[in-house]
Parts: C-alpha cells; structure tokens; sequence
C-alpha cells in the first residue's frame, strides 16, 4: 500500500476549503505577484518608467454642474450629496446594531448560564491503590532520574505519522524508556497486515457471553503485543448508544451501562493479561458524530453533551468506573465538551470523577487532537497529549512539548502535576511488565514495533511525516499473529464469537434450520433438486476487495465491520454466499446468485426459485469519512441501497404465486447492520418466515452465518438495544443534531435515565423486538427461582465511610530544573513538525506560582478503583433452574441467556439527604446475565451488589439504596412480563433508624 498522505485521516472539511498541505517547508512563500489583478491576460500590464504617460483631461466633477437635476429619481439619488451620505451613515451603524445585538444573542444562546462543568483541583495523584503499589514504586526510581524534557518526552506524541504508529511518545534512551507505540483499535488492529479482523463490539455486546469477551480481549492484546502495540486503543464504551442512529455505536457493546460495563471489563482484563495496555474510551458523553470536533463540520466549537450528575453516574461514567475496577491501564478523554467544557480539560470529569471518585491510577490521553488548551488541559488532569501535534493536524505547533517544557519553567503547571503525569505513565508500563526484554523490543535493538501503519512495503521511511527526513529502513516484518503457539488459532475464536452474535428474531414455523442436501425443503422442479436464490449485495465479496475502501469506509459488498479509525484490515473475509455455496449439496441444490439489490426484473429470478435469502445492510462509521450521503451517523434507521425493496419483492414472488396470491417459496432475511434497524416494511410479510441479525460479524462472517443456518449450532444471540416499530418510537430526544443550535451545538440529555428499554417501559410504547431478545432453535424454561439476602436486617442508606489509603503516592523532587537542561542539544537535527520538547532559546524567569483555588473535598462514593468498595458488596444472590424442554442427544448444547432486572420500590422515593425531594426510577434496569449451555437443566447464580440496588444522590454527591421492597426478575428479555417469561422475587430493604 502507497504512504497513506496525512489528508486521508484528516477530519471531514468543506467541500470548498483548500486542502491542509502537511508536506509545505516552514520557509514557504506565498506567490504574491499571481494575486496581482493587472497580470490577468485582458489586460497589458506594463510596468516600464520609459513608457509614455497618459494624459488625463480635466473635467468638472458631475456633481457640482447644474446636469445633476436633469438625471432621473435614482440617478440623482446615487449620486454624492450630504443626504445620501447621511443614509450611508444611518445603514452602517443600523448594520452595526445588528450585528452587536447578534453577536449578543449568540453568545448568550451559545454559552448557557447553567449547567457549567464544575472546577475540580487540584488533580489527585496516583499511586495510591495497593495493586498499583509496586509499579509506581519502580516509575519513581525512574522518573526521578530523568531531566525535564525526558519527562515531557513521555507525556507528549512526536506528531501524526512523525513514526511508524499512530500515536507515538518520546523516548528516552539514556534511561531505557522507549517510545511508546499507540494503536488503534476495539475490533483489531488497524493498518496492520496478518492480525485478526475479529466482529465488531456490538457483535460481542449480542453473544452475552462474559467468557467470549475476555477470550476475544486477551486474543486482541496478544496480537497486538506480538506486533510491538504498547497501547491498545480499545475497548469502546462511549458512544454507549443513547441515539440509535449513532455512527460508531457498532463499538462498543450495546444500549445499556451494565451490559457495556461487563464488556469492557472483561476485554481490558482479557487485554493486559496479554501485557497490553488497554484504553476505555471515549470518555465521556460522544453519542454523535455530527459537531463532535472543532471546525470538522464547519463550527468552531465542539458539540457539548448537557449531562446532569445522575445521568452522569449512573448511565455514562458507569462502563468506566467498570473499566477502572478491572484495573485499565489508560483512558481516552473524547473530542466532545460536556457540560460546555471540553472533555479533555474537564477537571471534574478527569481530575473529580475518574481520579478521585474512581481512584483511576493510570493516565489519561486525549483523543487524537481533542486537546484544546495546554495549560488548562494538563492542570485538568490529561497526562498524555495524541498524536502530539497543535490544533491542526501536522502543523507542527504543539500545545505540549517545548510548551509544557516552558510552561513548567515559568511554574504554569506545577512540577507536582507534571511528575505525576509522567509517573502515571511510566507506572502503567511497569504495570504491564512491558520492562521484559524477552517480550518486548529493546531500545538496543531499535525498540520498534514491527510495522508501519503508512506502509505495506518491507522497505519504508522510519518518520514519513517529516518532510525533510530521507531516513529509510525495514518497517514491516509481515509477521503473522493469528496462527500461534501461544495463542492457538484466531480464525477459529472469531468464527465463533460471530456465531454467538448472531440473533434469530422470526422462525415460523420453524423454518430454519436448513438441510444441506435440502430435504427440509420442497422441491416443484421435474429433476427434484431444489432451488435457491440468494439476494442482495450484502451476500457477495466486494469485487474490488474487503479493504478496497480505506478504514472500511463503504458499504460496497458484504457487510462485516463498520468504518473509521475502529476498523481493520481483513486479512481475508468469508462472504455469506461463498460459505453457502459450500455448505449446500450441489448434487441436490441448485444455487442462484442475484448480486445486486437492484429489483428490476428480480421477481422472475425469485419466482423460479423454491426457497431465498436475502441479504440487506446498514452501515456508518466516525465523521472523518461519508460514503453515499451517510456523514458518520446514519441518516435514517432503515436498511440502505434499497433494501427493503428488494425484501419485499423477493418475498412476494418467491416460488411463484398461487391462486391467492401468496407466495409458494419461503425467503428468510440476514441483515448486516451496526445497531437498530427498522424492519416494518416487510417484517409481517406473508413471504417472509426468518429473520436472522448477523450485525458485523468480521472475516468469518459467511462460516459462521452457515453454522448457524444449516443448524451446526443453535442460535444463542440476543439483541443489545430495542428495535422499535418507528424510529420517533425513541423518544424526542434520540435523533441526531444536524444542524448547529448554537454557536456551541448543545445536545441536552434531557431524557436522563430514560433511553433505549427504560424510555420504552416508562412509555408504554410496544417496540417489534425487546432489548435482550433472541430465540434458539430449542425452548428453555425458568423454575426453582431462590433469592438470599446477604443484609443485614437494617442496613445504612449509605455505603461504609470512604476508606483512607494508606499508601502515599511517591515523592519526587518539584523543584524547577535548571531552564539551561531545556534547550536544544547541538549536532541534533530538527524534523520538520516533528514534536520536541527543547526550547530554542532561554525562557522567562519563573513566575510567582498562580493562585490556586482551595482544594476540592474528596467524593465520599471513592476509595478504590472503581469507588467505594462497599458499593460492590453483595446484598443478595438468586438461583435459579433452566431447563431446555426440546433436549438433543448430538451436536454441541444449546445456549441459554438468562437476564437479571431489577424493579424498584414502588414510588415516589425519597433520599435521607433531602426527604422534601422524590426520586424518580425507571421501570426495570438490567443488573446481571450469565450464558450457559443447557443440555438438559442447568443452575446458574447471579449476585446483586448495593450499587445495583442504588441511585446517585445529586445533593449527598453519593449512592443510596433505597428503603422499600425491591423486585429482582429474571427472564429472557426487557419485554417479559411476570408470570410470561420474568420471575419475580422479593428483596425487602429496611434502613437503620
């Protein structure tokens, strides 16, 4: 592959604007003489002192001649005179009324007076948390050695494809520390050759299996180590999906905080027990794509998320103190604002919610060019600035680097702040064991990974982003990390995670599974074999190929993955139509291929065919790239390219007709989709007697899809949002913002806890399929439901008092180095936009420190990773009997989901902090699932912790669980009802008096 030129990963501009040219020298010029209007060639342009003069003939000014009144109205109106001076003047000062009082308007509609983040300082610092303990001890040993710029080295990237990652830190090789290489990303790695293209978060989120998410995390980490990936840029729990049509939802795991939370926990601890560093991101609040970044769309400011403290903890932060409770290394604060402050320098997200009250211990990076401000960003608590470079990709103007290295000098940012970035940081390192030579490179033999992400040729630059850098060398080693000892085989792990996240939503009656000599299915055709027809695009391998699209940025072929800086490269992809090609019984199958979704002429293909599928699709991705009209989020939740057309046709004519009118063949529809798809159009079709939502399966996509249609397994998948009936079916709150409201796009989440399910129980709107919902080819039953209640009798609203550690973070030297250790060292060359931490000349002499404000109280919900560890005590365990009522004696066992809500004393609740105050609950929230495998009966057991019991009081700023009798359910969906799928047992809570 050619070196991918910066523009391509640049954010979407204006159809109009001039392309960003990464490439120019700092000591370019613009060719000022080509703006010169008299060099245009209708007219001489002579600038020659010999030439002859023109002569001018003196003429008396019009207006001052008696001519001037024998003109018309307009012609004496237009013509220089104290009265039209004076209406000159009355136009331009009512034009600069307007414009004040516009100007007014939109700062006052454009910054709200409420609703404001709040200031949150000083930033905590890490190292106090016992499993961390010895990492952060072996960081200060090194930290403390290391000069001021090694210190920014480590805290800042060296600029967008300055090196052979994506992101990329200073080393410093006096000490040992390498280059840290970030990479993205959640469902593989990205520009890189031979890995995995595993299925997508949502795919993972639909298989409900804790087990397959570590496995598929702890798989990813090692082929990212294999590959020399320091840091890996996944998992994704934000967007967590609060608007269906939301352009990356596809990554993360689904519509609700605990089904997200358990993903992302169980792929970080998958991850670094691979010794990679995972990333939770993005924190918090990016639901959209539309304004989700300064100038992408044409605005100067990033939408800003409106979220009330409840909301907050309760919904969004709640995957990531998930995240932080399974020990994860680094989180990536998102490109959005929150609350009108940027995320990135967001103190009370950083420094207050993820520091303080979740006890994070590793370090915070910003989204690739979310950082905002330097200063006011590093004292927020971001400790790692991605990719490195300024406000502009490739302008080589850091707000970090030779920035912070000033700004430490004149004592802006505190060296106390600055020690514990870097000691976050390198203490992560340590607490990956990446200090292992035997796994990692050593800075002694280069300390490269062994790929480049510009470039598929062996042979490449080692800093393609510097124009004036001629450096050359191996950058890729091909090795291939899907096959190994260590790891076993990949291929196999992605198949059946795709397997699992497969959801059978109709099967009537019973069509499905197939045979693959086709006995299942009637024959009308003399020779008796039978025929089948496969339908659509989505079915077929893009003839180009499955990366012909660069970051997967189309819908063209089958669907597999969604697109942006979350894709992968394929190492190969299974399409549907070429496993059931091979699957089926070519002595008694006839198959025929319709490969596009054209239906022009189609029904006479499906009319002379005995049975159809047909494929359909929907896709979007991240904002830097539009296929087809779709800009990042969908434009609309139903299938593209025509989908449901061709759904309807084929149906219709399947098989032919009989004498009603109704089709004679049967048609069963896959859909590819990244999340909630309206399926109205044809769902009730007579025709249509299958449903299967395969969502983004990866490189096994067609294998997996055919161990499920020809009955090798039974379907086990279940949906991870509702699909409704109606998009508005959402609620008002659920579309996306296209279209600027302010001069900072507000999006108010106005909606609070009621999203996806709980906006549907609350409203009592009946959607097509419930969240959680998913059939199998068998039928299970729930019985012998028993809860324990691990309480005590009266028991506290609150949770024990917040614990006080007794480890103190690290001591290293603050004092303010001597500003000579800063400057740039002789005989080094300079890279052009290369990102250093030297100052060229000596800075000012330090500053009086700034006065800061009183430090903030610490969050009585803290204490460890994650919060207050009482939040996770167990209150009560239910037990309960499944049963598979249709038992098989071959094949593998069925899979069963069982799925535990919880229903809330009945309301209005009230919080000891302000008994004048009632609380508001949804309907049911899901705390719990377990998948197993069910032969015949099997026990499964599921705990209820006090935070899942509880609500975050605003005014106590702390969790409290509720007086009242709880109802604990379990059932197989969000839509089942007590006594119809949902058991419902009793749990009593009585406060101390």
């Amino acid at each position: 592959m050619p070196f991918k030129a910066p523009e391509s990963y640049a954010l979407d501009r204006p159809e109009d604007a001039e392309p960003l040219n990464p490439h120019a020298s700092d000591d370019e010029s613009d060719d000022v003489d080509a703006l010169d209007p008299l060099r245009g060639s209708k007219r001489a342009y002579r600038d020659d002192a010999s030439a002859p003069s023109p002569s001018f003939h003196r003429a008396p000014l019009r207006w001052l001649d008696g001519q001037r009144s024998h003109g018309g109205f307009w012609t004496r109106l237009c013509i220089p005179s104290r009265f039209c001076c004076i209406l000159v003047l009355i136009f331009f000062a009512t034009l600069l009324l307007l414009l004040t009082a516009g100007g007014l308007w939109v700062y006052k509609s454009g910054t709200p007076s409420t609703g404001q983040s709040e200031p949150w300082y000083p930033a905590p610092l890490g190292g106090t948390s016992k499993p961390w303990q010895v990492s952060y001890e072996k960081a200060a040993k090194l930290v403390d050695q290391m000069t001021l710029p090694e210190k920014i080295n480590v805290t800042t990237g060296t600029g967008w494809s300055m090196d052979l990652c994506v992101g990329n830190t200073g080393r410093v090789d006096r000490l040992g520390f390498p280059s840290l290489c970030l990479q993205d990303g959640p469902l593989g790695l990205r520009f890189v050759a031979n890995a995995t293209a595993w299925p997508a978060g949502i795919t993972v989120g639909a298989t409900w299996n804790k087990q397959l998410m570590h496995a598929r995390g702890k798989a990813l980490g090692l082929e990212a180590r294999l590959k020399g990936i320091h840091v890996l840029l996944g998992p994704s729990m934000g967007p967590l999906g609060r608007l269906p049509a939301g352009g990356r939802n596809w990554e993360g795991f689904g519509a609700d905080p605990v089904l997200q939370g358990y993903g992302a926990a169980e792929t970080i601890r998958g991850i670094q027990e691979s010794g990679v560093i995972a990333t939770a991101k993005h924190y918090v609040g990016n639901e959209q794509e539309h304004f989700r970044q300064s100038w992408e769309w044409g605005t100067p400011n990033a939408i800003s998320s409106q979220i009330d403290d409840r909301t907050l903890h309760e919904i969004y932060a709640w995957p990531f103190a998930e995240s932080v409770r399974a020990g994860v290394g680094s989180v990536m604060c998102s490109y959005n604002q929150v609350n009108n402050s940027y995320a990135c320098q967001n103190s009370k997200l950083l420094n207050g919610v993820l520091k303080d009250e979740l006890g994070f211990q590793g370090f915070v990076q910003s989204d690739w060019l979310a950082q905002r401000s330097g200063v006011a960003a590093a004292l927020a608590g971001l400790d790692m600035s991605m990719p490195g470079d300024g406000l502009i990709w490739q302008d080589g103007k850091a707000l970090w680097g030779a920035e912070l290295t000033r700004a430490a000098l004149n004592g802006s940012v505190p060296m106390e702040r600055l020690n514990d970035m870097v000691l976050r940081v390198v203490a992560a390192w340590y607490q990956l064991g990446q200090d292992d030579e035997e796994k990692w490179p050593s800075l002694k033999d280069g300390g490269k990974p062994n790929f480049s992400s510009w470039t598929d040729d062996e042979i490449g630059e080692l800093h393609p982003g510097a124009s004036n850098s001629q450096e050359m060398g191996v950058v890729n080693h091909f090795v291939d990390v899907r096959q190994t000892k260590e790891g076993g085989d990949h291929d196999e792990l992605a198949r059946e995670i795709a397997r699992e996240g497969i959801v059978l939503v109709k099967n009537e009656p019973k069509t499905l599974p197939l045979s693959r000599n086709g006995s299942s299915l009637n024959s009308g055709a003399q020779d008796g074999k039978v025929r089948v027809g496969i339908f659509g695009e989505d079915a077929f391998s893009n003839p180009k190929g499955p990366n012909a699209c660069a970051d997967r940025g189309c819908n063209e072929g089958t669907l597999a993955m969604g697109w942006g800086s979350g894709a992968a490269e394929f190492p190969y992809l299974v399409s549907p139509a070429e496993a059931l090609h091979a699957s089926f019984d070519r002595q008694t199958v006839e198959i025929t291929d319709w490969k596009t979704n054209d239906v022009k002429n189609v029904d006479g293909t499906a009319a002379a065919q005995d049975f159809c599928l047909v494929f359909i699709s929907s896709d979007s991705g991240e904002g830097f790239i539009s296929w087809n009209g779709v800009k990042g989020d969908r434009n609309d939740l139903f299938p593209q390219k025509g989908g449901d057309d061709l759904v309807k046709h084929v149906a219709g004519t399947c098989g032919g007709r009989d004498e009603r009118g109704s089709p004679l063949g049967r048609t069963i529809v896959v859909l590819h989709t990244v999340g909630p798809t309206i399926l109205e159009r044809w769902i009730g079709h007579i025709g249509v007697h299958a449903v299967l939502i395969a969502h983004l399966p990866g490189e096994e996509s067609g294998n997996a899809l055919a161990d499920i249609i020809f009955g090798d397994y039974y379907p086990s998948g279940h949906l991870p949002y509702t699909i409704a009936q109606r998009p508005e079916d959402y609620g008002p709150t659920s579309a996306i913002l296209t279209t600027p409201n302010a001069i900072v796009p507000q999006q108010n989440f106005s909606e609070g806890l009621y999203f996806d399910y709980r906006w549907f129980d609350a409203q009592k709107i009946t959607p097509r399929y419930p969240f959680g919902y998913g059939l199998s080819y068998t039928e299970f039953e729930i019985s012998d439901v028993h809860l324990a209640n691990h309480a005590q009798l009266n028991i506290s609203p609150f949770p024990s008092a917040r614990p006080n550690s007794s480890i103190a973070p690290p001591a290293i030297s603050t004092q303010i180095p001597d500003p000579a250790s800063a400057l740039w060292p002789e005989n080094l060359k300079r890279l052009k936009k290369y990102v250093y931490p030297y100052l060229t000349s000596p800075p000012q002499p330090p500053r009086s420190p700034p006065q800061q404000p009183p430090p903030h109280p610490l969050s009585p919900a803290g204490g460890a990773q994650g919060g207050n560890p009482d939040l996770y005590t167990t209150i009560a365990t239910l037990r309960a009997t499944i049963t598979n009522t249709s038992p098989s004696t071959s094949g593998p066992p069925p899979q069963a989901v069982l799925q535990l809500y919880i229903y809330p004393p009945p309301t209005p609740l009230f919080s000891p902090s302000n008994p004048n105050k009632p609380i508001t609950m949804p309907v049911k929230v899901l705390r719990n699932f377990a998948k197993v495998d069910v032969k015949s009966s099997r026990t499964v057991k599921l705990d209820v912790t006090r935070k899942d019991l509880s609500f975050w009081d605003v005014d106590a700023g702390q969790w409290v669980l509720p007086e009242g009798e709880f109802g604990i359910g379990v059932g197989w969906s969000a839509g089942e009802i007590e006594g119809e799928g949902m058991v419902i047992k009793k749990l009593g809570v009585k406060w101390t008096e």
